[in-house]
């Protein structure tokens, strides 16, 4: 473990200006980025005695091998530069709060024909009205479903809608009264576009009016003794009914705010934010994040609203208001941040009395018993994963903690379709980030061992290339670049990088495969084993162990060993190999049946020269299906884009000598038979 003392800064070169600094590890990774007013002063926080250090950072300082920094004009673009590397690098150390997904919103297309209800994330579109935020996405589903008894609106997608037009038979939807079925006519257009009206109104708030029509209904249909009638009339106001309390209104309802709250302890903290549109709550969403140091309720508050607000895609989708339980130390540049990503103002405050005040005490409720719940279902799996690494790291009788755990597994079936999986664990649990699929072929594919070598020379090649392409850090060599485009994303190109210890740049940000593992495990034994230490050794890396994990005993196996290591049943060492093995043989046979199923998938327009996958799916849409296609003419088959008379005059020669030859095959999937026409 690196000692601070061997790469601490000396006092007269670090700057007082304001800057950011970043914290990497021996392997060159950044695991830290902070932001300071007076650069000098931060960092020498660090390297004080480390007894009165909070217990993640002393973990973060004894991790990190180097500290370099780069000096910007102003605490904005400090703030703005502090985001920029904390999206880039993904910093094991910081607190990190987004999870990589736009909000999920419902939204109706109105500006198509026939209007459709879905799911949407990402960029609004014009003419598609949208309610929402919800979160998570099973409650907008949820609601869709219920809505749909009552609003039987089109939810399918462009391409089942038009193949429901060209058979003349409806989908599932419409045989299950969920859906109007206009693609078969059975409501038009216009009436249609009405009824996708009713639900946005009912939305919008107008729920009352469709529920007492519906009670009128209800009543004429007992009158009647048109009992089956009424009762459909019943389900359909309870299912109304329930979502109209979903959507109760809580404030004024020109009110757009996300309402933010905390629980924490020394080492946690947990967040809850509920999402308030039109006086309504539409979403709720919640983190439990580790703190690295000992940061203050305003801090917490600050990297939240930057990371949680940098990170959207449609940046209109930033509410008026924003409540915080306090405010961050530089309140007047988070608000003039999130202003400039909204392109609007943006009020950053503390609710103090009233309804919005009431509705912060709820969502500080909330994130108190997220915390508990936390705590409560954690607490076991961090000793067992911490007794898990431990017991393993003694067993294998390695110097190093087992930071990063790296898998391998190979999947064919008698040789054919042949690939290899790699799956990542970071401190006990999966990275899924930095799963690797890898196809074989060739000599590589003859059987398992040399698919395994081949996979780990691929695998810990593009290591060593991407070694070599950001330079020694060890020296201090360091592309140049890096500091510049930092400065770049500053406004008005601020921000002059210091001349400190690696301050002048850094690496290039793409670098999948440049982080190390502790340990190699394989599935399999001796063989397995043995290939996957030569092909390390052929590649002149000799500091990473290996170890097999055979399945008949469940015995590990080390390079050269003639006896296997044998872990007691219930160690957590060996649980936790298992699960790594299961996740590796997983992966693989996923990938390999995915590969499998498109070999093994054929169509009458295979193998026609000049024909390729996308000219095969525009034919596919224009027409509906390869028997259209076959009775369709040349200048019927230059009607789609991208197919020339010369290619026209080909298919249709190929698909009629086919015909010619016997009765038309139509393209079937060989793994389950289906007919593809």
């Amino acid at each position: 473990m690196p000692d601070p003392a061997g790469y601490r800064p000396k006092s007269g070169e670090v700057p007082t200006s304001p800057g950011v600094y970043r914290f990497r590890d021996p392997d060159g990774r950044v695991i830290y980025v902070g932001k300071a007013k007076n650069l000098r002063s931060r960092l020498a926080s660090y390297f004080q005695d480390p007894a009165g250090l909070h217990p993640k950072t002393r973990t973060m300082v004894f991790t990190a091998g180097s500290v370099e920094w780069t000096v910007v004009g102003s605490e904005l673009e400090a703030l703005q530069l502090e985001y920029t590397w904390i999206k880039q690098y993904t910093p094991r150390f910081n607190i990190m709060y987004r999870d990589d997904k736009s909000y999920p919103y419902l939204a109706v297309t109105m500006n198509e024909k026939y209007p459709r209800v879905q799911v949407m994330r990402g960029d609004k579109r014009k003419g598609v009205k949208y309610f929402g935020p919800f979160h998570p996405a099973k409650a907008i589903r949820e609601t869709v479903d219920l809505m749909l008894r009552v609003f039987p609106v089109r939810t399918c997608s462009s391409g089942v809608f038009r193949r429901a037009e060209l058979s003349g038979r409806p989908c599932l939807m419409g045989y299950i009264d969920k859906c109007a079925a206009p693609c078969v006519g059975r409501i038009s257009p216009d009436d249609h576009r009405r009824l996708a009206q009713d639900f946005c109104d009912f939305m919008a708030g107008d729920a009352h009016v469709y529920i007492r029509r519906l009670e009128t209904q209800m009543t004429e249909a007992v009158a009647d003794l048109r009992y089956e009638d009424a009762a459909r009339r019943r389900d359909d106001i309870a299912a109304l009914k329930r979502v109209f309390e979903r959507n109760a209104v809580v404030l004024p309802e020109s009110t757009e705010a996300d309402i933010f709250a905390f629980a924490e302890d020394e080492l946690e903290a947990a967040v809850q934010v509920f999402h308030v549109r039109e006086g309504r709550i539409r979403g709720q969403r919640g983190w439990v994040v580790e703190k690295v140091e000992d940061v203050s309720g305003a801090t917490m508050v600050e990297q939240l609203l930057e990371q949680v607000y940098g990170s959207l895609e449609d940046t209109s989708r930033i509410p008026r208001e924003v409540l915080v339980p306090e405010l961050p130390d530089s309140a007047e540049q988070v608000a003039t941040l999130l202003s400039g990503i909204r392109g609007a103002n943006v009020n950053l405050r503390v609710p103090q009395r009233g309804d919005k005040k009431a509705l912060m005490d709820t969502v500080k409720e909330n994130a108190e018993l997220a915390l508990k719940l936390h705590k409560s279902r954690r607490s076991g799996d961090l000793t067992t994963r911490s007794a898990a690494l431990r017991e393993l790291q003694e067993a294998l009788e390695l110097d190093e903690p087992l930071l990063r755990i790296e898998c391998y597994d190979i999947s064919h079936v008698s040789g054919t379709n042949v690939v290899g999986s790699m799956v990542v664990v970071e401190d006990g649990l999966p990275k899924k980030a930095d799963y690797r699929k890898f196809s074989v072929t060739g000599d590589a594919a003859r059987d398992d061992t040399a698919a395994m070598r081949h996979v780990l020379t691929r695998r810990f090649r593009h290591y060593l290339d991407d070694q070599e392409r950001s330079g020694t850090f060890a020296t201090g060599e360091i592309d140049p670049e890096e500091a510049s485009a930092g400065a770049d994303a500053l406004p008005d190109g601020g921000g002059a990088p210091s001349g400190g210890p690696a301050a002048e740049g850094a690496r290039p940000a793409s670098r999948r495969f440049a982080y190390p593992p502790s340990l190699v495990v394989v599935d399999g034994g001796p063989p397995q084993v043995a290939s996957a230490a030569q092909a390390l050794r052929d590649l002149g890396i000799t500091d990473v162990p290996v170890v097999g994990l055979a399945k008949r005993l469940e015995e590990l196996w080390l390079p050269g060993d003639e006896f296997p290591l044998v872990l007691p049943r219930a160690s957590q060492g060996l649980y936790l190999l298992q699960r790594i093995r299961d996740e590796s043989h997983r992966f693989a046979i996923s990938f390999h049946r995915q590969k499998r199923g498109a070999s093994m998938t054929s169509s009458a327009l295979d193998g026609i020269e000049g024909l390729g996958p996308a000219k095969q799916k525009a034919l596919l849409k224009h027409f509906g299906s390869v028997k259209r296609i076959r009775a369709a003419t040349v200048e019927h088959l230059q009607e789609v884009k991208g197919i020339g008379p010369a290619l026209a005059a080909t298919v249709h020669a190929a698909l009629h000598s086919e015909a010619g030859s016997g009765p038309a095959t139509p393209g079937v999937n060989l793994t389950t038979g289906e007919i593809l026409d």
